[in-house]
This record gives C-alpha cells, structure tokens and sequence, in this order.
C-alpha cells in the first residue's frame, strides 16, 4: 500500500503558485527535503518517499515550470538561484529551520548552493549523480533532448521514445518500466495527446549556460564538508565520472559513496543499494 501524502501549495516570491507533495512523520527530526532534477517533478520520488514515510516527513516540491506548480513568466528565471528562493520561500513558510537534503541532478546542484549560503541547516545531504564537476558528454545529451516538446498518442509509444532517449542509461529496463517512467515524467496535455510534464521554457537558460564555461562549484561542495554526504552514482553515468567521484571524496573526508550497478543519470533512488545507503545515512543523524 503506498504511503498517503497530502497535495500542497506555496507561493513564490515572484508570485507563482507552487506544488509540493508532503508525506507524514514524526516533528521531533528534520523532515526530508527531496529536489528533483531538470526535467522531473514529484513523481521521481514517490518510490522513496513511500519507503521513508512514517519514519520521516518527507517534503518533495516541484519547481517552477514542472507538474502542477505554475509556469514563470519570464523564462530566465528558470536557474537555480531562483529555484533555491522559491524552495526558501517554502521552508520559511513550513517553519523549517533544519532539514535532510536528497537532490537528483539539478536538485544536487541546489543543495551545494544551498548548502554555500549555510551548511547549518543541512544536518545531512544526498547527492544523486551529480558533482562539483559536470562531463560535457551528459550535458550535451541532456542539450539534445530538453525542451523539444514532443507528443505521443499512447503510452507505448512515450515509453519506447524514452527508451530511445535514454536506453544506455538504463539497459536493464523492461517495457513496463519505461511505461513506468512515462507515466512519472508525462501528461495528458490538452490537445489530448501525451505530453513532458514541464515548461519547454527551461531549455532556454539551460542552454544558454550550456554554452558558457561551467562555475567553479567545488566551493559550494566543500561547504559540506562537516555534513554527513552521500554521494550516489550511477556506474553508467555520462555526467558524473569516476575521476571527480574520487576528488569529491578526497576533499570531502567523510564522504560516504554507493555506485549502483547497470545504471546510468540518474539513479532512481529505489535500488536496493541507493535504499540501504540512504537508510545507514538517516540511522546515523538520530
């Protein structure tokens, strides 16, 4: 039986109504914080947050432009930085001084940001197949595909373009997990076919910082230093490579590393190595 949460909203502090799914637990620890990647929603995290439900508040908001949170105005703000203030906005609003910070990709990127601005606030972190250093191999994928906007008449057929789209990430996917995956990343749109549940909008300032030298992000890694970090990586991935895997944990000294096997960007988080790897990081911060 799945765990029950309930539907929710926030405000951004540009105006825009948000959505964030929010899964009962206990108030005497920090609720965990889920954020999702590029292209995703909520739906990515319903697997562990089904398992950590009970246990644990688990938080998983969508950001501007994805699922049932609005689409931004101007298509610029579609950057982490505003993603972060939008996130504050909501923490600020729930009363959440402290909190467990699982992030995909994108949502990595935002917790080193956030984590930059005050360590203190993160009592533990996850990172999931992303780094201070991203391979220009998985970005120029991710290039190719983000904002195309394509549309499909069945499910079969969504399932088998994702299949297309990312079958080297993940070889060892059925059909029925394809469909799975269309069914967490698709709509129905209105025109009745079946459509990325996300604003192409967010190609634009993804692509234009594409183009651009990649930040120093090691700074904001480091700030982790003194948190406990779980760094996840997918042995396939084409973003996160073995070499800055390795640095991460020199520079980090505690930092605890799963690969999990047959897989590339991202993992899921609902293998069985990523679950007991999360599970050990969250018995050991109570």
């Amino acid at each position: 039986m799945s765990a029950s949460y309930t539907d929710e909203y926030w405000i951004s502090p540009d105006g825009l109504k948000l959505y964030y799914r929010d899964y009962a637990g206990p108030n005497d620890k920090p609720p965990v914080l889920c954020l999702h990647g590029l292209t995703r929603n909520s739906r990515d995290f319903a697997p562990l947050a089904e398992t950590l439900a009970g246990d644990w508040r688990v938080i998983v908001p969508e950001m501007r432009g994805r699922g049932n949170s609005e689409y931004a105005k101007d298509t610029s703000t579609y950057t982490p930085p505003t993603y972060i203030k939008d996130v504050e906005a909501l923490l600020a609003e729930l009363g959440i001084e402290k909190f467990v910070a699982i992030g995909t990709s994108m949502g990595g990127l935002m917790t080193m940001l956030m984590a930059a601005k005050d360590a203190s606030r993160i009592v533990a972190a996850v990172l999931n197949d992303i780094g201070p250093e991203i391979d220009p191999t998985g970005l120029a994928h991710i290039a190719g595909y983000v904002g195309q906007g394509r549309s499909f008449d069945t499910w079969m057929h969504a399932a088998n373009s994702l299949r297309e789209t990312h079958g080297a990430s993940f070889p060892d996917y059925s059909i029925d997990t394809w469909l799975e995956m269309a069914k967490r990343t698709m709509v129905l749109g209105q025109n009745g076919r079946l459509v990325l549940d996300y604003d192409m909008g967010i190609a634009d300032p993804f692509k234009s910082a594409n183009d651009a030298p990649q930040p120093d992000l090691w700074p904001a890694f480091k700030a982790l230093s003194d948190t406990p970090t779980l760094l996840v990586r997918g042995e396939l991935s084409n973003l996160l490579t073995e070499q800055t895997q390795s640095r991460m944990a020199r520079v980090h000294g505690n930092l605890r590393t799963v690969t999990v096997p047959r897989v590339g960007h991202a993992p899921m988080l609902d293998e069985p190595e990523s679950l007991a790897a999360i599970q050990a990081l969250l018995a050991d911060i109570v």
